[in-house]
């Protein structure tokens, strides 16, 4: 028996209320392109809406004119969508309080999560969002998951509680030992310093 491979996410599609309604959140307030419409294939009475979250990939929306928004809270109960995250820039991060706070819209506050930071708040459908920013980049040839699971390997070796800003930064140095070639035969952390240096 072999594995069915999956190679990234392709699309994750809400059941939304009206057209306009979706449209403002997603593109007037996220910022993601609303890219194309046609009629939602299993059922004619919806319309599908599909917009660009930046990496290429696809959100969508199943949308009626005759539901109404309930902007009560989703049911996190087991089986259901706890919250959907999307990765942000730290320039744009640092700004989504007071852009929140402009349209009325409650939300945590930042919140430090180690390796990175994130801010929640709900929809107008009621689903918890996040939108979360990494605290750092990973080496070239390697991607954040990657960091993450040697992070992970740190973390657990040393009997820590939970990643934090070291043992990304000890992952980093890792992975780039593992993909970047030197001539030198002692690559252990050296004092370059031999004489004291004026204050920067």
């Amino acid at each position: 028996m072999e594995k069915i491979q999956v190679q990234g996410v392709h699309h994750i599609t809400l059941v939304g209320a009206t057209r306009q309604g979706s449209i403002d959140f997603w593109e007037g307030v996220l910022g993601m392109p609303f890219i194309f419409e046609q009629p939602n294939l299993d059922n004619p009475d919806e319309s599908h809406l599909y917009f660009d979250p930046g990496d290429g990939r696809l959100i969508t929306v199943f949308t009626n004119e005759s539901r109404a928004v309930d902007p009560r809270s989703n049911s996190e109960d087991v089986g259901h969508v706890h919250h959907l995250a999307f990765s942000v820039s730290r320039a744009t991060f640092v700004q989504i309080p007071a852009r929140l706070e402009a349209r009325g819209v409650p939300h945590t506050g930042a919140i430090d999560r180690g390796f990175m930071d994130s801010i929640y708040f709900r929809d107008p459908l009621g689903q918890r969002i996040e939108l979360a920013a990494y605290k750092f980049e990973p080496p070239a040839g390697c991607t954040h998951a990657q960091v993450l699971l040697e992070a992970h390997s740190l973390r657990t070796t040393r009997g820590d509680h939970h990643i934090a800003e070291v043992h990304v930064a000890d992952a980093i140095e890792r992975l780039s030992a593992r993909t970047r070639t030197t001539l030198s035969t002692d690559t252990e952390p050296k004092k370059a310093y031999v004489l004291p240096v004026e204050e920067a």
